[in-house]
């Protein structure tokens, strides 16, 4: 898709309407309504009412116009900022981010493969002042495309092994150092938690870690951890058959974290980001862990496990604890599709969030609102830290049904070393039962954005 300055005859002209100004008895102007009227060369877009339009709501009609245009013959569109009081440079950005974002489509396990026929987009407005922001937003993009194809990837096909694997293919020619350690290694590391969670499956685990020195040297790293559990099928607090259907997004951490490092790369951010994703299956065998067992995370913490299915967080556990203390970096986030407790709270609109540091989580969620990500923070006390307390060993991985995404977070918290840290839990904005915004059903790469802007603006 190319973004062009022109005057184009003899391509459609969208035009833009409010509900208050359509007098087509067939088109109310509904947000992201679209009626072509082939006779004009025209295409009306539907922006909704006047008064309460707003930059989000244009993204939204610009997106569903190229959803409309995806199954159409039509190569090129021409837009005009006519009717929308927006400034050039954010009417050029919103309506590439949109139309951009319109043209995901997963189709790896198609036989017959979908085309994008629209290819250029033409703007009355010059481009030149605005190119260099242009090729920054479509490298962003891509990245985030690429974390939205390894969410939707099944367990069949990504596993720890092959994460790694498009992890070193994707980053490394863009000078981002990754580092695959193997199980040997990984207990050699201390990793121990981690491993447990690992032992059910034939599938072996990997430690995927992402060095992005591009800072001063003096600069202390963002690190980023995603959750990388490939396949969860609960081990043994086994889910149900429907439960598990989906359970190839559970590494929508990873996918978040290794996309971000691709869109930091790609636009050269002079800063210093380190990401690691501990990679595993969550399978049951005869030498899987069990409810009751008693483990031994890296920082020497035991852990009761008081169920398996509560594995993401065991993973995080020794993931921040090594990034805490092998980098010391100026702030940890980490992103999990950690509980479903988040939904119940949140539903699939607003990522919830713990932190042990305000000033560090008003810095993601700054970042956040900069890229129209949605991040809501959840209240942290002593009360809820008391959930997770263990009788028999120093913590245990579940508080309970009550204020489970709070517990939760707490739990991958209690290893962090006290550095500044915001957990992201993304189990209801990773992966999306249904349309929303500017996604469709599927792996969303939510927070690909934001963790590219937290880099580029305040690390």
């Amino acid at each position: 898709m190319k973004f062009k300055f022109s005057d184009e005859k003899d391509v459609y002209k969208v035009k833009f309407v409010y509900k208050e100004e359509s007098d087509n008895p067939f088109f109310d102007g509904s947000n992201g309504e679209v009626l072509p009227l082939v006779e004009e060369n025209t295409i009306l877009l539907g922006l909704g009412d006047r008064n309460e339009f707003t930059i989000d709501c244009y993204k939204k009609a610009i997106y569903k116009l190229g959803k409309f245009l995806s199954d159409k013959d039509t190569r090129a569109i021409a837009i005009d900022k006519e009717n929308v009081d927006f400034l050039d440079k954010d009417f050029v950005l919103a309506s590439s981010e949109a139309l951009k974002t319109s043209t995901y489509k997963f189709d790896h396990y198609k036989k017959d493969k979908c085309e994008n026929k629209l290819e250029k987009i033409y703007f009355s407005e010059s481009l030149s002042d605005y190119e260099a922001d242009l090729d920054e937003l479509i490298k962003v993009l891509d990245a985030q495309f690429f974390a939205r194809d390894l969410v939707n990837l099944r367990s069949n096909d990504l596993y720890p092994k092959t994460l790694a694997k498009f992890a070193e293919d994707e980053l490394t020619d863009l000078g981002v150092k990754v580092k695959v350690y193997k199980e040997e290694e990984i207990r050699e590391m201390g990793l121990t938690a981690y491993l447990e969670v690992a032992r059910g499956s034939e599938k072996r685990p990997r430690l995927i870690v992402m060095e992005y020195m591009n800072g001063d040297e003096n600069d202390k790293p963002l690190a980023l951890v995603g959750k990388g559990i490939t396949y969860d099928t609960g081990g043994y607090s086994l889910k149900d058959s429907n439960g598990m259907k989906l359970m190839n997004s559970d590494m929508g951490g990873a996918g978040t974290v290794i996309g971000a490092m691709k869109a930091i790369a790609s636009n050269k951010v002079e800063a210093n980001v380190v990401a690691v994703v501990a990679a595993c299956e969550n399978n049951i065998s005869g030498d899987a862990y069990k409810p009751g067992d008693i483990i031994t995370a890296r920082n020497g913490m035991t852990i009761e496990v008081d169920n398996t299915d509560a594995e993401g967080r065991i993973t995080l556990a020794d993931a921040v604890n090594y990034a805490a203390t092998e980098y010391d970096p100026a702030m940890i986030v980490d992103l999990a599709t950690l509980t479903g407790a988040v939904l119940f709270a949140l539903g699939e609109t607003y990522t919830g969030s713990v932190t042990n540091n305000q000033e560090a989580f008003d810095k993601v969620n700054e970042a956040a609102k900069k890229v129209d990500e949605k991040i809501w923070q959840l209240p942290v006390d002593d009360t809820y830290k008391s959930y997770n307390k263990s009788e028999v060993a120093d913590i245990k991985n579940s508080g309970g049904r009550l204020g489970g995404s709070i517990t939760a977070g707490l739990f991958v918290g209690a290893f962090v070393e006290d550095k500044p840290w915001v957990h992201l839990d993304i189990a209801g904005t990773a992966y999306l039962s249904k349309d929303q915004g500017l996604y469709g059903k599927g792996a969303t790469g939510v927070h690909v954005k934001t963790l590219y802007q937290l880099a580029k603006d305040y690390i």
